[in-house]
């Protein structure tokens, strides 16, 4: 197995752990908090989706799905279309609030996007270097473990967080 494989093996993973928190959650689910500063399932699925559509289309050389696909319009949330979650407040988080429906189509367009560039990518395309501000430059390669391991962390928080909220109903 190669690295294209195993990156491709890695993403397809995030489609059944969205799917899984999403099943069966309502609004009240979507947006509890588990303590005043928490992050919410709405925020937790929107932001891993945003990060990984981000990263994905700017190694890919494509637009975002977000803005591409009209997901931005559709979301109509109080934020720039550039945001991702990233450094967001309190405040911010709880200004994502939109149905499982919405979130699972937007997640499973990026799962589709990343697909696509991944099915075209090589084994030599994964060493081009695409960011020299770092030591050791940043390449295709590790960007992609990158923006795997952010993502399906936010994945895990987002199970945790039902299994709690939903324990308490």
């Amino acid at each position: 197995m190669d690295g294209v494989a195993v990156l491709q093996d890695g993403f397809g993973r995030i489609g059944d752990l969205v799917h899984g928190v999403l099943d069966g959650v309502g609004e009240d689910e979507l947006t509890a908090r588990l303590g005043p500063e928490a992050n919410t399932i709405a925020w937790l699925v929107w932001h891993l989706a945003r990060v990984e559509d981000a990263q994905v289309a700017d190694v890919a050389g494509t637009e975002q799905v977000w803005t591409a696909d009209g997901f931005a319009e559709r979301f109509g949330l109080p934020f720039g279309t550039d945001a991702t979650g990233y450094g967001q407040s309190p405040d911010e988080v709880a200004q994502v609030r939109v149905e499982a429906d919405l979130l699972r189509a937007y997640a499973d367009a990026t799962r589709a996007a990343t697909d696509a560039y991944l099915r075209r990518l090589s084994e030599e395309d994964l060493g081009r270097v695409i960011d020299e501000r770092w030591d050791p430059p940043v390449t295709v390669g590790v960007r992609l473990v990158s923006v795997l391991g952010d993502v399906l962390e936010h994945a895990g928080q987002a199970a945790f967080v039902k299994g709690v909220v939903t324990s308490r109903s």
